[in-house]
């Protein structure tokens, strides 16, 4: 192995003749970020001192799809190896930012549009499991999404949380939620469609043209209401909701033609349900502070549902 794999693969795949300069970037808590400057450009990489290529592997396979839909702009995924003192790297695309998040309508519209697009004939998951946040992410194939949502999502990390802090409580509790929680997806069609799977704020940004980017993605196939599970800390506004929703997401098989994506029938009961994912990873990566969010839905949804 290259005593430098990351400049040893900017110097001959990425087609420049010399790194003029290498720059640190803030902002994440995970993994080091740099900016390596050359004469063909920038190029944004990551490295991981302790953990091997398969979680920088997911993120750019996830980068991957969302960039072959042709929809939003993502940073383009380049390379991903190993560091010969232990841990990892991932080389992808620069892309410069502006000065705000962009256009909230046009945000709405474009991730609309990834969504239409990204569609999966196998079912519900995604080809790896990745992560999100630090913590792993199952995406084993399933058929049915109220399986898929209960086993994988829900019932992961209420294993974890039993594991971790011996919370026993929420892990019997969200489990009668997941054995009951069928009744919140009568009468609708539920299509697998390529999801970020972790939109908030930190993760949405702008070039430099205003155009909205999104990044660190968590990916797989899913049901499109549940990429708004982390809008508690994303700050989507209504403009952003309107134009999602204006947009033609599914091209249903008994349909001749495309139909206008609505809010379908009880979007605002589920909207909690894909919070919930998100308030458990917290309370699993970050401590107790998350649990009493969590739990609040767990029984909202336990007396809504009788269960």
């Amino acid at each position: 192995m290259s005593d430098d794999p990351i400049s040893e693969w900017i110097l001959s795949e990425g087609k420049a003749t010399q790194i003029t300069r290498i720059s640190p970037i803030g902002g994440g808590c995970i993994n080091v970020a740099r900016r390596y400057e050359t004469d063909a450009g920038s190029f944004f990489v990551k490295t991981n001192r302790s953990i091997g290529p398969s979680m920088f592997e997911g993120e750019a396979l996830g980068l991957g799809a969302m960039y072959e839909t042709k929809s939003i702009r993502v940073p383009r995924p380049f390379k991903v190896g190993a560091l010969p003192t232990g841990g990892s790297y991932i080389i992808m695309e620069f892309i410069e930012f502006g000065f705000s998040r962009g256009d909230q309508s046009v945000l709405g519209r474009k991730l609309a549009e990834m969504h239409k697009a990204g569609k999966s004939a196998k079912g519900f998951g995604f080809d790896v499991d990745n992560t999100i946040g630090s913590t792993p992410q199952i995406n084993t194939w399933t058929s049915d999404w109220i399986e898929f949502y209960a086993e994988h999502r829900l019932g992961y990390q209420l294993k974890l949380a039993r594991e971790q802090y011996g919370d026993s409580t929420i892990y019997e509790k969200g489990q009668r939620l997941m054995k009951n929680m069928g009744p919140l997806f009568e009468n609708i069609v539920i299509e697998p469609c390529l999801l970020h799977g972790d939109l908030w704020s930190g993760n949405v940004s702008s070039d430099k043209n205003g155009e909205p980017v999104i990044l660190d993605p968590a990916c797989y196939y899913g049901h499109s209401e549940a990429e708004f599970g982390m809008s508690w800390c994303a700050g989507f506004g209504g403009s952003f909701y309107n134009a999602y929703f204006e947009v033609s997401l599914f091209h249903y098989s008994f349909s001749a033609d495309p139909t206008v994506m609505p809010k379908q029938p009880g979007f605002e009961k589920r909207r909690d349900l894909y919070m919930l994912y998100h308030y458990l990873n917290h309370y699993n990566l970050f401590g107790s502070g998350y649990r009493s969010s969590a739990m609040s839905i767990i029984d909202d949804y336990l007396r809504m549902l009788k269960a």
